[in-house]
């Protein structure tokens, strides 16, 4: 891999971050799946209470995992 190349990868330092909210990431990603699963499910007769539930079930995981990064010491966050 020749020097210019390496300019471009991402430090040891934003790949730590990324793990550190990676649980965070993950749980967007889900609430994103379930709102895609409720405007899909508009086209064919309407969500599902199921489909609600996965909604409301992936907004409390998001608001849980956000406010426990949150609450971490900023020393942490970069560092863990």
């Amino acid at each position: 891999m020749r020097a210019a190349d390496r300019k471009f990868d991402p430090s040891p330092e934003a790949l730590s971050a990324i793990e550190v909210e990676w649980p965070l990431i993950e749980a967007e990603l889900s609430l994103l799946d379930a709102e895609i699963t409720l405007i899909h499910a508009a086209d064919h007769g309407g969500p599902s209470p199921l489909d609600w539930r996965r909604l409301r079930r992936a907004e409390a995981r998001v608001t849980r995992l956000a406010a426990d990064l949150a609450a971490r010491p900023a020393a942490f966050r970069e560092v863990a």
